[in-house]
């Protein structure tokens, strides 16, 4: 059986690794030690999983323990400091995604990675989605030919979307901004989808929605005296684990999980859009709104023989139809429908695939969804190089920030 430990006691942390190592692996895995630099959280993600041994320092979790694995699921500003000291003691690394979120960053992991002769494994758990896995299949299989375009539309509804602006998501020097952050999912998806790598990004962003755009607002939505009409309220103290997890630990580090969305502080994009050009030529066009009235995606792709297009609903009235729908079309105008059962599971199903073929190791992986520190980097990039690219006003390549001996 082998052992794990994980650096960063947040919400997902807990719900994504520590529980489900604790419960449904218990009998394939074990959770030994957790570090966090606030000692609340990690004492109640302990308490939470069976009372693990928590830790103050994490070298000596590590020289304490000797994990076959350390799973990182800090702040996304301090993934590539956790990734290279468990590195460079030796260890192999399980990391949340985004695997960092800047070019200089990406390359430290992937120098320290070969330093070490250790591996950085990427959860990407959209692509165990049994509906995405379908995607991946008919373009496999060539159903639609070669891939020449591809149009990604993605949209954050007004709970979800909203939830990055009161977090220290909201802050460009945290996160990466959604574009890294939350888009890393959406290029993955793309790039594994092709079985292709980006080369060149143009992107184009704003701040729309949230941000100092009206004056009724406050530092914080529990000390806020417009809570009783603000529609965007989050009561921290309503559920029990994010009270414990976050209100009942502020004491030590300051940090408010309800800051205000329309707070002056907040630089991040809600409202982007950009295109990609793929190393085999093809071409993708992207966007992000984080505001809108329901939460889903819709893609398209045009191939030489033919077109799919699908779309997941996860908010809204739509949402409510127990099944998903691939619309397959030749390029004589015949349609065929590919029906799947929708799951309702974390992340359509996903995490639990996941965790199944990291820490079981039990089904074989076909269709190449375990993700390494490639994956990870040309994931983020794309993410990365649009946060330059709307910054100066011009394309940029993911060569330019890798650089020749890394692409």
């Amino acid at each position: 059986m082998k052992k794990y430990v994980i650096v960063g006691a947040g919400n997902r942390g807990l719900w994504m690794f520590a529980k489900p190592l604790t419960s449904e692996l218990k009998d394939a895995a074990e959770l030994v030690g957790i570090y966090d630099v606030n000692p609340i959280r990690a004492e109640f993600m302990s308490k939470s999983c069976g009372n693990v041994p928590v830790y103050d320092d994490f070298e000596g979790m590590l020289s304490d323990t000797h994990p076959d694995g350390v799973i990182v699921t800090t702040p996304d500003s301090l993934h590539d400091e956790y990734i290279i000291r468990a590195l460079q003691a030796g260890y192999d690394v399980i990391s949340e995604k985004p695997m960092t979120m800047e070019a200089s960053k990406c390359r430290a992991i992937l120098e320290a990675e070969k330093a070490a002769g250790k591996q950085v494994t990427v959860t990407f758990n959209c692509r165990f989605m049994p509906y995405v896995v379908r995607i991946k299949e008919l373009l496999s299989q060539g159903t639609i030919g070669d891939i020449l375009s591809v149009n990604l539309e993605w949209s954050l509804d007004r709970s979800h979307g909203a939830d990055y602006f009161r977090r220290w998501h909201r802050k460009l020097e945290n996160s990466g901004g959604l574009l890294v952050h939350k888009s890393t999912h959406h290029f993955d998806m793309v790039n594994w989808w092709l079985h292709d790598e980006p080369e060149v990004v143009y992107a184009q962003g704003a701040r729309h929605f949230y941000g100092p755009t009206r004056e009724e607002r406050g530092e914080r939505c529990l000390t806020c005296k417009h809570k009783d009409t603000c529609e965007f309220y989050f009561d921290i103290t309503a559920d029990d684990t994010v009270k414990q997890l976050y209100y009942e630990a502020e004491q030590q580090d300051g940090y408010f999980r309800d800051q205000c969305v329309f707070s002056e502080e907040i630089d991040i994009y809600d409202t982007m859009s950009l295109s990609v050009k793929y190393a085999r030529g093809t071409l993708l066009t992207y966007s992000l709104n984080a505001y809108c009235p329901y939460e889903g995606w819709k893609i398209t792709f045009n191939g030489t023989k033919g077109r799919i297009e699908a779309e997941e609903i996860s908010s809204g009235p739509k949402s409510n139809d127990p099944n998903q729908y691939i619309s397959i079309y030749n390029n004589k105008g015949d349609l065929e429908v590919s029906e799947t059962k929708k799951l309702l599971a974390d992340h359509g199903g996903g995490d639990e695939h996941l965790r199944r073929m990291i820490f079981r190791g039990d089904v074989p992986d076909v269709l190449g969804q375990q993700a390494g520190s490639r994956a990870g980097a040309m994931s983020l990039l794309v993410g990365a190089a649009a946060n330059i690219s709307i910054a100066d006003k011009r394309p940029v390549s993911i060569n330019e920030l890798l650089g020749e001996d890394l692409f």
